[in-house]
């Protein structure tokens, strides 16, 4: 597993970047938030990754934060949305913009996502609401404002699965949990007061 990449950026686009790690170099399928923060080429870059595999290839994508990515694995989780479609979502919006989205029911805006008709976006909402809804600062206690701690409160419910954990009792103990800690929780604080907790 590639969990991240650091070299130097030979080239890049809005959609690709081309990053020298040890005399190789990597493409890397990236966002249009990512190609916005990215350095000039020739200076060094920083990315957290992804690896995609399929029957036929090895795709490797990049953004510029975890939780960006933490983002683009709980789309492409969801059925018929590929890694395409996921790029151009998080291209459209930024995470807590797109929680705006979500919890406003707008499937239009949705669905002005190339490759987003109708029943996909619909398939989204339906999707997006339950896993934005342990990311709100209603449910979770008043940590900060938007979409809190993405990153971390997504490890931290793949972690309580990976323990055996059914989803819904991972997003149960997430909200208990985070619902305790004061601040913004790191991965680690969450899982551990979570399992305090059961």
């Amino acid at each position: 597993m590639i969990d991240r990449l650091q070299g130097v950026l030979l080239d890049k686009s809005p959609v690709r970047v081309v990053v020298e790690v040890g005399g190789l170099g990597l493409a890397v399928a990236i966002p249009l938030t990512t190609f916005e923060k990215l350095p000039r080429q020739g200076e060094r870059v920083s990315l957290v990754t992804h690896l995609h595999v399929r029957e036929d290839a090895l795709e490797l994508f990049g953004f510029q934060s975890e939780d960006d990515r933490a983002l683009f694995r709980s789309l492409i989780a969801i059925s018929g949305i590929g890694p395409k479609i996921a790029l151009a979502i998080l291209s459209k919006f930024t995470a807590a913009a797109l929680s705006q989205v979500v919890g406003d029911g707008d499937l239009r805006r949705l669905q002005a996502v190339p490759g987003v008709g109708k029943k996909t976006a619909e398939r989204l909402m339906i999707e997006l609401k339950d896993r934005f809804r342990v990311r709100s600062p209603v449910v979770i206690g008043g940590i900060g404002t938007g979409v809190v701690a993405i990153s971390a409160i997504s490890e931290a419910i793949r972690a309580l699965e990976t323990l055996g954990y059914s989803l819904p009792q991972a997003e149960e103990a997430v909200r208990r949990a985070t619902s305790k800690i004061n601040g913004e929780p790191t991965t680690e604080e969450i899982v551990r007061s979570a399992l305090r907790g059961r």
